[in-house]
Parts: structure tokens; sequence; C-alpha cells
């Protein structure tokens, strides 16, 4: 009886423990961004890289192609970043490829693919405020009207 609780706790463990890979973002494929040289039409680039990431918004235009590796150790923690790569390809007044480069993790900061919290405007109220503002406010009337 022992010996069977035992081995189907450790099954129930070693589902949970798998090591797991996760891409996101842009796939690249090096042979693909290697034909890609200074002179390279926009459209060129477009049927080579496929579809950016983003485009720059100021300046002359740029392509991002963004993509993170992260790793999960657990199946129910928070996978870890352990790569980043930006693509990014920089193109001149004539639309033509300048330069292109090739940014890492250690390069700069991580970039956020899906932010779930979008920042408020307005006052920030704690419970402790909203407390002592109901209890010694102007507008406390301890017969309801």
């Amino acid at each position: 009886m022992t010996l069977a609780l035992g081995a189907t706790l450790l099954t129930g463990l070693a589902a949970c423990s798998g090591r797991e890979t996760i891409t996101r973002g842009y796939v690249l494929d090096e042979r693909a961004l290697a034909e890609i040289r200074p002179g390279t039409s926009v459209d060129t680039v477009l049927a080579k890289l496929g579809t950016p990431s983003t485009v720059s918004t100021v300046g002359n235009k740029t392509f991002y192609y963004i993509s993170q590796t992260l790793k999960r150790t657990v199946q129910f923690m928070e996978p870890s970043i352990v790569d980043q790569r930006v693509i990014a390809v920089y193109f001149n007044s004539a639309f033509k490829v300048e330069r292109v480069a090739n940014y890492g993790i250690q390069d700069g900061q991580i970039f956020d693919f899906i932010s779930r919290t979008t920042a408020s405007s307005g006052q920030e109220q704690n419970f402790l405020r909203q407390i002592f503002r109901g209890a010694g406010g102007g507008s406390f009337n301890p017969f309801g009207a």
C-alpha cells in the first residue's frame, strides 16, 4: 500500500518538473538575414524577413524583429527570459537598407511583449485613506441623510 502511494506521488511530481523552452515573437532565419545588405529595398526586406514586430514612427523607417526565449523549470512557475534578440533594419531616406543591427539581451532592457497593467491617471486611494476620509471627512453624517 505504501509503495503504491509513493509511486503515485512521485508520478504526480514528475509531471510538474519538466523543463520547457518557450519562444515568443519573430523566429529568425539566419540565411534570410545574411541576404539583407546595405542598398536592399524595403520590398526585398519584407519578402525575405516578413512583417516586422514593430516599425519606428519617427525619422527614417526602421524595422524591428523581436524575439525572446524563455525557460520554465516547473510547470506552474513563471518562465524566465534567457535570451532576447532584436534585429533592427535601418533604412535611409530613399528606403534602402542603411545597416542591420543585431541586439541581444546584454545590450539593453527586457522588452515586455504583453503588458498586463495599464497606468491610470488620478489619485490612488488605499484602504486606510478611505477609512480615515470617511471617519473624519466633512460630509460624514451619522444619521444617514
